[in-house]
């Protein structure tokens, strides 16, 4: 046996082992019940209190001539939804982005996935104002792309190759430079009142209508992401012993980073540059369930979708009838989450 067949089998067999399906389940039944309980107190609490009866009969039986009912069903519903998507969004970019590139530190946010996202707005609402929403979602993309390209081509021109803390040296960099250029854009155009809601990040203007553009990419992306679970585990194991496995790894790091720029884009457009959710929430879950992608990534997308929607509802009731901005409350659990993983070298928890 071969060296190379000897690292493979001793690392499938360590993936195997260190698998917990069992607390993965229990994660999944139990963060669901969580997040729909979690959605129908964020509901219920607010300006005005509402019972959770009142919330039930307007979900079931929908009266448009109670001023309740149209709280729940125009304002809070699809907020919350879209905190728990965007939140899910997060998560699942983050998981698969730490896989895909075995860094550690890896994040939409920390990597200039978000500011490139924001950028991209500063110019929609500057040059292009009024443009409808699929077509902001699109330039979200192009704009998550652009962020990434950046800082993985700046990161890979230094000497020793794309190591997590170089990453995250360039992402900052990067990041530095596009919200320097957005801010500079809603300056000299006047937008600046339009861009604070995606530099603060906050779910208030999420409707319907958003929603129903936003979801279908989101299951598709979603569906992606667990058809190349299995291809995650094995790429995170290392590329020589994928390669060996015969994983086609350039291909499917391909398809996986438009998964990932999608997943990033959609959040960004909706919520806003909200970052850390994809650093927090994987490490955790793959401290809970191992390291086998098949549970990381619904685990994740439950867990990040939970975290957003209370982060959410801690937004709204931390100084009523004003709001908090949830990149500020997130980022008071990421920042020293991250100087933790720093200061481990990357190693995760």
């Amino acid at each position: 046996m071969s060296i190379l067949e000897k690292r493979t089998q001793i690392a499938t067999e360590d993936i195997v082992y260190r698998s917990r399906p069992i607390i993965a389940s229990i994660i999944i039944i139990g963060g669901l019940i969580g997040l729909v309980a979690a959605i129908g107190l964020s509901v219920s609490f607010g300006a005005a209190d509402i019972d959770i009866g009142t919330v039930w009969s307007a979900i079931v039986q929908y009266n448009d001539e109670l001023t309740s009912h149209q709280i729940i069903k125009e304002i809070r519903l699809p907020r919350v939804l879209g905190a728990a998507l965007v939140g899910a969004c997060f998560a699942v970019s983050g998981s698969i982005m730490q896989g895909m590139t075995r860094n550690p530190l890896a994040d939409s946010g920390l990597l200039g996935l978000n500011a490139g996202s924001a950028f991209m707005l500063a110019i929609c609402f500057a040059f292009f104002p009024g443009m409808p929403y699929m077509y902001i979602i699109f330039f979200s993309f192009l704009g998550a792309a652009l962020g990434a390209g950046l800082v993985f081509g700046i990161g890979s021109l230094s000497r020793g190759g794309l190591k997590p803390v170089r990453l995250v040296l360039a992402g900052a960099a990067v990041s530095a430079l596009l919200i320097a250029l957005s801010e500079g854009i809603a300056i000299y155009y006047r937008i600046s009142q339009d861009l604070a809601f995606w530099y603060a990040g906050g779910v208030s203007g999420t409707k319907w209508e958003n929603l129903e553009i936003v979801a279908p990419w989101v299951v598709v992306a979603f569906v992606g992401a667990m058809f190349f679970s299995k291809s995650i585990t094995i790429i995170s194991l290392g590329e020589e012993i994928a390669i060996g496995l015969g994983q086609r790894t350039k291909k499917i790091k391909f398809f996986l980073a438009i998964i990932v720029l999608v997943l990033a884009g959609i959040a960004v457009s909706v919520v806003g540059a909200v970052g850390f959710v994809g650093l927090i929430i994987p490490h955790i879950t793959r401290f809970l369930v191992g390291h086998d992608y098949r549970w990381i990534i619904p685990c994740s997308a439950i867990l990040g979708g939970l975290l957003v929607v209370l982060a959410d509802f801690a937004a709204r009731m931390a100084n009523p009838p004003l709001e908090t901005p949830i990149g500020a409350l997130i980022a008071l659990l990421g920042v020293p989450f991250f100087l933790y993983l720093a200061r481990k070298g990357g190693e995760g928890i």
